[in-house]
């Protein structure tokens, strides 16, 4: 059973809103046992663009389902992320499964419903298709995005010059860029 916690930035959390999340995002109950009791994170915050952004983070035993989309109608992102978290589910239960496919019923909290298994044959492998090695120059944040830029890349990895860590900088869906420095 999931348990809401719905938060409004900018917005009143009004009923028929409230319904509305919970009616969707119940639909991904019918992956789990009964017996699964989890709480969903609910975070809905509107922009002075009008945008919409719709956060549900669902935190279990085994596995943190989350997903995140922006949208002019909130209720369009909702239904979005409700797609996205069923693609989660199906993928972790197709994971799940091949390693324990001779041993079926070892009390996995998903539900082994027909309708749920014909899903997960649909979806992909994760198969690295390409490796790459190379050496990382030390350098600073700017020449690091220079770099990225001119490569035509989202990412940059690259040893800071000065703390000698291996950061990366990217390129953010609003045209910025962000840096995740390691410790």
């Amino acid at each position: 059973m999931l348990n809401f916690n719905i938060r409004g930035e900018n917005i009143e959390v009004t009923p028929a809103i409230r319904e509305y999340v919970e009616n969707k995002v119940e639909k991904v109950e019918r992956y789990f046992n009964e017996d699964v009791n989890a709480n969903a994170n609910v975070n809905l915050k509107v922009y002075n663009d009008k945008q919409t952004k719709v956060e549900v983070t669902i935190p279990m035993k085994n596995l943190t389902l989350r997903a995140e989309e922006r949208h002019n109608d909130m209720y369009a992102a909702i239904d979005l992320i409700v797609d996205k978290l069923e693609r989660q589910i199906r993928k972790h239960k197709t994971k799940v499964n091949r390693k324990f496919r001779e041993r079926e019923g070892t009390g996995l909290y998903f539900a082994t419903s027909q309708a749920a298994a014909d899903a997960v044959t649909e979806e992909d492998e994760y198969s690295i298709v390409r490796t790459k090695q190379f050496d990382l120059k030390p350098m600073d944040q700017e020449e690091a995005v220079l770099q990225m830029n001119m490569l035509g890349h989202d990412f940059y990895i690259f040893t800071d010059a000065e703390s000698n860590g291996t950061n990366i900088v990217y390129k953010r869906k609003d045209g910025k860029y962000g840096l995740i420095e390691t410790t």
